[in-house]
C-alpha cells in the first residue's frame, strides 16, 4: 500500500514510519525539516514540503492509498504560523486527497479542542473549546474535515491525549531532566487530580488499524488514551520510585502559580503555555468506550508504564540530548527560561 505521512520528521511521524516500513507499505514521507536518521530505505522517500505550498502538496498524493496527516505547527510557534499550518495545511491535504481519490486520510488531532472542560469522562461529542490558538486551530482543522466528509473522503479523526515514548522531549524533558537530578518536582496544586496519557505506541497501533479496515464505522471522531491512570501524584511517584534519584512532588498554590507562569509565558520566560499551566491541577480525562467498541482494541500501557518507559529511553540518550541545541518541537529539548533558575531551589 502507498502510504503518505505529513509531519513524518515529527515524533509521531517517526514512530509511524518505523512501524509501517516493516510491513512492506511504500512510504512518502513529507514535512519541513530533515529527518533525523536515513530514511531513503527501499520503499521509502523524503520530500522536503511545506504542507501551506499548495501547487507542492496535489503532486505528491497522487498514487497514494492512505495519507496520514500529522504536521502541525506546535504550540510554542508564533500564532500566524500555528494557523496557517494547521488550518490551510490541512486544507491543501483534503482538497489533493479529494481530487485523487485517496482511500482514507487520518487527521491528528488533539484533546486540546475540548479546552478546560468542566465534567469528565470528556465524550467526543462534548463541546469544543480550544485555549489559545493552537486548540483553536485544530477545533478549525476538525471542521474542515467535517466538510470534506460531506463531499465523499473516508477520514478518520482521532483526538489522541499527550502522548509519550523513545524520543518525545518538549515539556516531558524538562520534567526528566529535574527527575534526573534529583529535584522536587513542583506540581500546581496538590497532585490530586487525574491525569490521563497515552503511549505512542498504542496510537501508532490505532493508526495501523485505521489503515487496514475500510469500513465507514471510521469516518468519525475518536478519542484516543491511557485505560489505566491515576492521579498526577501516583503517576509521578511510580516515576520517581524507579528513578531511585530522591525526586518527590512538591505541592504549590494553583492560583498563585498559574498567574506567575501567565507573566513568564507573555515576557517569553518560560516554555510553558496557557493550555498546559491551566490544566495541570484539573481532572483531565477522556472516555475511549468509542474507540475500543468501533476498533475492537484497547491500549496496552499504563501511565506509569509510559513515563518510565520513555525516562528509559532518556536516561539511555542523556549525553546526546544534552549536546543538542534546544528548539521547539516534542523532539527537541525545551529552553527552561526562568524555570532553570527555580531549579537552583529545588
Amino acid at each position: 500500500m502507498n502510504i503518505l505521512i505529513t509531519g513524518a520528521s515529527g515524533f509521531l511521524g517517526t514512530h509511524c514510519f518505523q512501524s509501517l516500513r516493516q510491513n512492506g507499505h511504500n512510504l512518502t514521507l513529507v514535512d519541513i525539516a530533515p529527518p533525523d536518521g536515513e530514511r531513503q530505505t527501499p520503499g521509502c522517500r523524503f520530500e522536503r514540503v511545506d504542507i501551506r505550498q499548495k501547487h507542492a502538496v496535489s503532486p505528491l498524493i497522487q498514487g497514494a492509498h492512505i495519507v496520514i496527516h500529522a504536521a502541525a505547527a506546535l504550540p510554542l510557534w508564533k500564532r500566524g504560523d500555528i494557523f496557517s499550518t494547521n488550518v490551510e495545511g490541512t486544507r491543501n491535504i483534503l482538497s489533493a486527497a479529494l481530487s485523487h481519490g485517496i482511500q482514507r486520510v487520518i487527521y491528528i488531532s488533539s484533546t486540546a479542542v475540548y479546552g478546560i472542560p468542566e465534567k469528565h469522562p470528556i465524550l467526543e461529542s462534548d463541546r469544543l473549546m480550544g485555549v489559545g490558538p493552537y486548540g483553536e486551530s485544530k477545533i478549525l482543522a476538525e471542521k474542515l474535515c467535517l466538510d470534506f466528509m460531506e463531499k465523499g473522503l473516508d477520514i478518520t479523526i482521532l483526538r489522541p491525549k499527550t502522548f509519550l515514548g523513545a524520543g518525545r522531549l518538549g515539556v516531558f524533558e524538562i520534567l526528566f531532566d529535574w527527575v534526573h537530578d534529583g529535584k522536587k518536582i513542583p506540581v500546581i496544586g496538590d497532585g490530586q487530580n487525574l491525569y490521563q496519557l497515552l503511549a505512542v505506541d498504542d496510537l501508532v497501533e490505532v493508526i495501523t488499524l485505521c489503515i487496514q479496515n475500510a469500513s465507514k464505522e471510521y469516518n468519525d471522531v475518536f478519542n484516543v488514551a491511557a485505560e489505566t491512570f491515576g492521579t498526577v501524584q501516583e503517576d509521578l511517584n511510580a516515576l520517581f520510585e524507579f528513578a531511585q534519584s530522591g525526586s518527590r512532588v512538591q505541592p504549590t498554590p494553583a492560583t498563585l502559580v498559574k498567574g506567575a507562569l501567565r507573566i513568564f509565558e507573555m515576557l517569553h520566560l518560560s516554555p510553558l503555555y496557557q493550555w498546559v499551566y491551566d490544566t495541570a491541577d484539573k481532572d483531565s480525562f477522556v472516555s475511549i468506550d468509542k474507540l475500543k467498541n468501533t476498533f475492537h482494541w484497547s491500549p496496552r500501557f499504563s501511565n506509569a508504564q509510559i513515563l518510565i518507559k520513555t525516562y528509559e529511553w532518556y536516561l539511555k540518550n542523556y549525553a546526546l540530548i544534552k549536546s543538542r541545541q534546544a528548539g521547539i518541537t516534542h523532539t527537541a529539548a525545551w529552553k527552561q527560561g526562568l524555570l532553570a533558575l527555580v531549579k537552583k531551589f529545588m
